[in-house]
This record gives C-alpha cells, sequence and structure tokens, in this order.
C-alpha cells in the first residue's frame, strides 16, 4: 500500500483549494447555466462589484453596475481606480476586471443544447482575469479577446490580460 507524503498531500491541497471554491460559487448562483443560456439579450451576470464599476451600453447612458445587473453584447464594463469587478458569462466563462479596466463584449452567442458558441472580448485598457466555461472547454477556437496591439486566441482555460494604453 502506497503512502502519501506530506509534502505530496501539501501540494494536492494547494490545487484542490481553488477548484473547491469554485464549485461552491457554481452550486451558489441562482440561475443554473442552463436557464440562463435562453434569456435574450443577456450575456451574462455580474456577481461582484468593489468600488466605482459602471456599464456603457451602446444605446444608453452610463450607469453604475451592482451585483445581479446583466450585461449584453456591446456593453463596456469600466472599472475606476482602486475598483473591481467579476461578470460570469452564459456559458459559465468568468472575467474578472482590475483597477481602471475597460472591457468591451463584442460577441456572445450561446446554444446550452448543443454546448456550442462564440466568445469575442475587447480589453480596451486595464487588466482582466479570465476562466473559461463551457465554450472555451469545448471549442477554444471560439474564444478571442482583442486588445489595443493583438488578439489572443486561446488554448488554456485560466489566464490574464493587461492592455496597457487609455482610450
Amino acid at each position: 500500500m502506497k503512502t502519501f507524503t506530506p509534502p505530496l498531500l501539501l501540494a494536492l491541497s494547494i490545487v484542490a483549494m481553488p477548484l473547491a471554491a469554485q464549485a461552491q460559487e457554481v452550486s451558489a448562483r441562482p440561475v443554473s447555466l442552463q436557464a440562463q443560456a435562453t434569456m435574450p439579450g443577456k450575456s451574462g451576470t455580474v456577481k461582484l462589484v468593489n468600488g466605482n464599476v459602471s456599464v456603457v451600453p451602446a444605446e444608453g447612458a452610463r450607469r453604475a453596475l451592482k451585483p445581479g445587473d446583466a450585461v449584453a453584447v456591446t456593453d463596456q464594463v469600466v472599472t475606476g481606480p482602486d475598483s473591481a469587478a467579476s461578470v460570469v458569462l452564459r456559458d459559465g466563462t468568468t472575467l474578472m476586471l482590475g483597477p481602471d479596466s475597460q472591457l468591451e463584449i463584442k460577441g456572445f452567442t450561446y446554444d446550452a443544447t448543443k454546448q456550442e458558441g462564440n466568445v469575442i472580448l475587447s480589453m480596451l485598457r486595464g487588466t482582466m482575469r479570465m476562466i473559461t466555461g463551457l465554450i472555451g472547454k469545448a471549442h477554444p477556437e471560439a474564444v478571442k479577446i482583442n486588445t489595443p496591439t493583438s488578439l489572443i486566441g486561446v488554448l488554456g482555460t485560466d489566464f490574464i490580460v493587461k492592455a496597457e494604453g487609455s482610450i
């Protein structure tokens, strides 16, 4: 019988902790991903707001965001200094924006039945951590992130993007 050494147990617990936290977050969501996939015009939901966070819709005036608010295609999510936000798209993709960031949702489609769609984001400035959802896991080529100087195609499931400059 093999036994685990303490360093191996420590390494396994470090790897497992973020996964357990993510599983708790998913189970705490009030609306299932399957149900969200059928909501017209809604790309995702704001989960966390810390500080000054707003949305600039294509056809409307800038407004403050709060947890539970919907975001849609063409919306720009903007964080102020010392601010942050977390948005979960309908396929489970999690976007975490850092201070002084501006992200535009250029395109988002998702068919829960086929687990197909696409995610097209434009990181105009600031920082973002992205954990891909069902689209990125099943079809990584369908996830694109534009920055002022590059286009990022997704090969992994968890990464950080930093875009410098001002708009």
